[in-house]
């Protein structure tokens, strides 16, 4: 099953001009109009993850931040194909579960 914030978020970025952003906030205010300060933190949690999955890039000034390491004010975008495989080349590996033991 789709988790609502993060379709949301990504519905709301595919709808954007290319190198176009997005606030978080305004995906928080399209899910809850009137509360929408406490859904900002699961907002920004779940770009976090779909930054990490490739899927969009977290912004500040206009630079991809280290999803690692960043805090402040930033915006959402669509990922270059360059961004997608770096996102993706920084998962860490699958690892086979073998149940020989």
């Amino acid at each position: 099953m789709s988790d609502p914030i993060e379709t949301a978020i990504l519905n709301k970025i595919a709808s954007l001009e290319p190198g176009k952003s997005i606030e978080p906030a305004e995906v928080a205010k399209t899910l809850q109009p009137e509360q929408w300060q406490r859904m900002l933190p699961k907002v920004r949690a779940a770009a976090l993850a779909l930054m990490r999955q490739g899927k969009l890039t977290i912004t500040k000034k206009g630079k991809a931040v280290d999803p690692d390491d960043f805090k402040g004010v930033t915006r959402l975008r669509q990922a270059t194909p360059e961004e997608a495989a770096l996102a993706l080349s920084r998962r860490p590996p699958v690892v086979d579960q073998d149940d020989d033991d």
